[in-house]
């Protein structure tokens, strides 16, 4: 059996930036650019798995400390993301709750996961359906482009403050955590290369 036909293996590699396809197997400047490229990232799965792990370990805390503290006259109350969810639910705003149990938890931890995948698809050599995981790649790339912080957050704000009251909101840090789980999911689906998905596959 032999590796599936490639643009690497016949001789191409294709331009990150503008997609232009050029003969050659080294690292060369795009002639319509002007970038350079190169067959695959560099040490790609490294820094992938860095930023990983690294997301992997914030994500615990983001979401077992308060991510914030309401003090109301005179009374500081802490909440979770997942007691900001409980006090939705309860205030009979449902499919908000949904909402940021889907956008502030699952999706993180399914773009996680994922990566680690194809991680590990990658590095093992795996032989799976490449054009199934570069899918799953492509979506995890595109769902980060559309991690708004600010609308989740928003959200907990309305159902856990009075608005006609006197209120503080404080920060807490799972706040700085949660953050920093979603720029290092971002910049690690930046990172990976799917052609390396490929690279391994039989025909």
């Amino acid at each position: 059996m032999n590796l599936i036909k490639t643009a690497l293996t016949q001789g191409f590699i294709r331009c990150h930036d503008c997609g232009h396809l050029i003969k050659s197997k080294g690292q060369v400047t795009c002639p319509i650019c002007g970038h350079s490229v190169s067959a695959r990232k560099i040490q790609s799965v490294q820094h992938t798995t860095a930023l990983i792990i690294s997301a992997l370990c914030l994500y615990i805390p983001a979401n077992i400390f308060p991510i914030m503290t309401v003090t109301e006259l005179g009374l500081a109350e802490p909440h979770t993301i997942v007691g900001g969810i409980v006090v939705l639910v309860q205030s009979d705003m449902i499919p908000i709750a949904l909402l940021v149990l889907v956008a502030s938890i699952l999706v993180p931890l399914m773009k996680l996961l994922g990566l680690t995948l194809l991680l590990f698809c990658v590095h093992h050599q795996w032989q799976v359906n490449a054009r199934l995981f570069t899918r799953m790649y492509r979506i995890i790339a595109f769902v980060g482009r559309w991690s708004m912080l600010d609308i989740f957050m928003i959200s907990i704000l309305v159902a856990l403050v009075d608005l006609g009251g006197v209120a503080q909101v404080i920060a807490g840090p799972a706040a700085t955590a949660f953050a920093a789980v979603v720029v290092l999911t971002m910049f690690a689906a930046k990172s990976f290369d799917p052609r390396l998905i490929w690279d391994h596959q039989l025909t």
